[in-house]
């Protein structure tokens, strides 16, 4: 595999190869790792859904039925824990893509340093590959939301064909603060450990597991305004589990600060990125 990795890169690199090639090798590097993380085990890819639909137990479990927190849903059961659960679920996938993409992103570089070092290699595609990758894997518990969403309601909202749409900030959200990390781990190893810290704090200021109105007033434009990820998620449950889109303008600066952070982390690496092989 590493060979052909090889081949594929130096033709990457070369005047001929150009964009097609770079995309051939990035969708190689994200079906490999598709592959290595589950290799060998019995329910192989199956395993990520899993993960996100335990979490979505616990989560309901704690915020539903221990601490009584209900809502209610058009077209869904009213003060119903299922109800409830279809909510959570759908603020919580794109957070979970958000944050695996971007750990595995922060250690990308110095995970692969024969990669760095020895081959002929687009490094600009290190990080982009375990972004792209927890959001195939995603993907998975989507569509068994959606599946959900149909038997529960008895409809499929014409507003899923925006989710494309969503994708786009979240995506460069996403990429842009794992170049951001992939670059300055290098140089500083305290990265990661430190993302962990932040991520902790911005899931719960961020409505995912309490809904938005429970938020002082004051404070609740700020979170929308500045937090990329708080509208991302109200914008799934509005395409998916509402029909309608709610958030129009959260969702036009989300977009905004996305690109802004994107173009800002990708800067960055460029300028650390000559330095990679001599520190690693």
């Amino acid at each position: 595999m590493l060979r052909s990795v090889k081949r594929v890169a130096q033709k990457a690199r070369t005047v001929n190869g150009g964009r097609r090639a770079k995309l051939n090798l990035l969708a190689t590097l994200v079906r490999r790792d598709l592959e290595a993380q589950y290799k060998g085990s019995i329910l192989g890819n199956l395993w990520p859904l899993l993960n996100q639909l335990s979490q979505l137990l616990i989560y309901t479990y704690v915020f539903s039925i221990v601490l009584k927190v209900k809502l209610n849903l058009a077209g869904f059961p009213e003060n119903s824990d299922i109800t409830f659960g279809v909510w959570l679920f759908a603020g919580l996938l794109p957070w979970s893509a958000f944050t695996s993409g971007l750990i595995k992103s922060g250690v990308s570089v110095v995970g692969q340093p024969n990669l760095v070092k020895k081959v002929v290699f687009p490094l600009g595609l290190l990080p982009l590959v375990p972004i792209l990758t927890a959001f195939i894997e995603s993907s998975l518990g989507l569509a068994a939301l959606i599946a959900i969403v149909a038997v529960s309601s008895q409809k499929l909202n014409a507003t899923l064909f925006l989710l494309p749409l969503v994708w786009i900030p979240q995506l460069l959200l996403t990429a842009g603060l794992g170049y951001l990390t992939a670059g300055l781990t290098v140089f500083l190893r305290d990265i990661p450990q430190t993302l962990g810290v932040i991520l902790n704090f911005w899931f719960y200021l961020t409505p995912i597991v309490y809904p938005a109105s429970v938020i002082p007033e004051q404070w609740r434009g700020v979170i929308f305004w500045l937090n990329p990820m708080a509208a991302i998620s109200e914008l799934y449950r509005d395409l998916i589990l509402l029909g309608e889109v709610k958030h129009w303008g959260e969702w036009g600066v989300a977009t905004l600060i996305s690109a802004a952070i994107f173009w800002g982390g990708l800067m960055v690496y460029r300028r650390l990125r000559p330095a990679f092989a001599d520190v690693l």
